[in-house]
């Protein structure tokens, strides 16, 4: 790793001969949890783990408490840089580092007028740290660290493999925030979890606020297209602007009068419902990749306070993460999912931070997506626990969850609905039900064949038999050549409970249509000796 500036000019004084002064910062006092988290990961340092994830809900002040190890570290003595993954986040995080007293640092995102790579503290871009070569540093904190840059993960294994050669007082600590730390392999980048703080123990001291659920007219996704498991954005866009009509209307009836977060499939879908909220009285704004920088700054300008005439403002992504607005008292979920929980419990998030100036008391998500219902089981888990180890969260972002034609649980103590495994709104938890299904393990994998993949999993793989089946072949054969496909395919039996006139009918894939005719193939040429 080459510094991106001189090292031997590092420890001169910066600009007017002026001293650096780190002492006088002002914070305010941690919370119980922010303390424990901060000790957490000194013991952390002492066992020798030099690259550690703190997870924390949003509105947990993950931010403060980052400044706070920051501080801590400058000192010290130690150089430390602060790493943002969006350049929406650089500003708001440099503003937060003077309000705090650590106004004494330097910013490295392209053509800002904070640079100063002279200063021991930098709040950086992981874009433009990528255009470049990354700083020598004693203390990096990243920021929505579950978003996996190839530089920073590579610094991260860097840092690791120097770190051996050093003696343990030169070690570079690595640090990861995020509320969400779901993603593929963040076990074989940090090394040790730190559960800061779950989402009921927020909600119990006021650092958050209840969620009330209202189900909506649904985006109908049956037999939708799917990619790598999860519906394709195309897809969701698609079967989502049926309903932007059902959107408007019920949030009128439930809550017009909110300052209120959308999130939709596409920038098209989003585009599209703002459109329609416009038509109807309503003043909103899409917020996206595309929206440019001045126009972000006009849109959050017009979005700030609880007065504020901008009242809808929608995304597809763009807000789902670092996005603090502390009055928004109504999120609209119409972005159907089926894989990934984090991206949810990003967006849901939006509207969860309690806000004393207003006096908000709940947010209401109005769920147009299912996403609520597909996930109520692994999110209750996650909103009373956290999660025990890293590879649990990506875990969880890989299953895949179906519609199931049923109505969604409902609490039988408080009558809260969905109700997952334990009630996110009374605590009540409910005995789990004797299943009548066979449970077998591997079902929910990937189904390959010869290095070729023929399914998402054993359930994506048994509805485009039975859709084959049903269009090819003698009807009243049908169920069973699905069976006999099954077998062969997933090179086990068909689950009980797995129905073939409930099953519903999926696009086929190429590599499972050439397996089946390779297997008639088969059966032909065995057939006639």
């Amino acid at each position: 790793m080459s510094p991106l500036f001189d090292m031997d000019k590092y420890e001169a004084k910066p600009e007017h001969d002026e001293r650096v002064v780190y002492h006088s910062a002002s914070f305010p006092t941690l919370r119980p949890f922010q303390a424990t988290a901060h000790d957490k990961l000194r013991d952390g340092v002492r066992q020798g783990h030099c690259a550690q994830m703190i997870m924390a809900p949003t509105g947990s002040g993950k931010t403060i408490l980052a400044m706070n190890i920051i501080q801590e570290g400058l000192i010290r003595g130690k150089r430390c840089m602060f790493v943002c993954d969006r350049k929406t986040l650089i500003n708001q995080t440099s503003e937060v580092a003077d309000v705090l007293g650590l106004s004494a640092h330097g910013v490295i995102a392209a053509s800002h007028w904070r640079t100063n790579l002279r200063l021991p503290f930098q709040i950086a871009s992981v874009q433009t740290l990528a255009r470049r070569n990354w700083p020598e540093m004693d203390i990096v904190v990243f920021d929505e660290a579950h978003t996996l840059y190839s530089s920073s993960t590579a610094y991260i294994k860097a840092v690791a493999e120097a770190n051996k050669l050093k003696d343990k007082k030169d070690w570079t600590y690595c640090i990861g925030l995020s509320a969400t730390p779901f993603a593929p392999g963040l076990g074989q980048i940090y090394s040790n979890l730190i559960n800061a703080a779950t989402m009921a123990e927020l909600t119990e001291s006021g650092i958050l606020v209840p969620m009330r659920i209202f189900s909506c007219t649904k985006v109908n996704m049956e037999g939708a297209a799917t990619a790598g498991g999860e519906w394709t954005d195309k897809a969701a866009e698609t079967r989502g602007m049926d309903i932007i009509g059902d959107v408007v209307t019920e949030w009128i009836k439930h809550a017009s009068t909110r300052k209120t977060i959308v999130f939709g499939a596409t920038i098209a879908h989003c585009e599209e419902m703002a459109k329609q909220f416009q038509e109807a009285g309503y003043k909103s704004a899409v917020f996206c990749a595309t929206t440019t920088d001045e126009e972000r700054k006009v849109i959050l300008k017009d979005f700030d306070g609880p007065q504020c005439e901008l009242r809808v403002l929608i995304s597809v992504e763009a807000l789902a993460k670092g996005f603090d607005v502390q009055d928004v008292e109504c999120v609209c979920d119409v972005r159907p999912l089926r894989k990934s929980l984090s991206t949810a419990i990003q967006m849901w998030g939006r509207g969860l931070r309690s806000s004393p100036l207003t006096g908000k008391t709940d947010c209401f998500l109005l769920d147009f997506s299912g996403n609520i219902i597909r996930f109520a089981d692994d999110f209750s888990d996650v909103f009373f626990h956290g999660l025990d180890a890293l590879d649990q969260g990506e875990k969880l972002d890989k299953a895949i969850r179906r519609d199931e034609d049923k109505e969604p649980a409902k609490c039988p103590k408080c009558g809260f609905v969905p109700c997952g495994k334990k009630c996110i709104a009374c605590g009540f938890e409910r005995k789990p039900a004797v299943s009548t299904v066979e449970v077998l393990p591997g079902l929910m994998q990937e189904v390959t064949l010869g290095g070729k993949k023929l399914a998402d999993d054993c359930r994506h793989l048994y509805e485009q038999i039975c859709t084959y089946t049903r269009s090819i072949g003698n009807p009243d054969t049908a169920k069973q050549r699905a069976w006999y496909l099954f077998a062969e395919m997933a090179g086990r039996q068909l689950p009980r409970g797995w129905d073939f006139n409930s099953t519903p009918n999926v696009p086929l894939t190429k590599n499972v249509s050439n397996r089946i005719t390779a297997l008639k193939k088969a059966f032909r040429k065995s057939q006639n000796g």
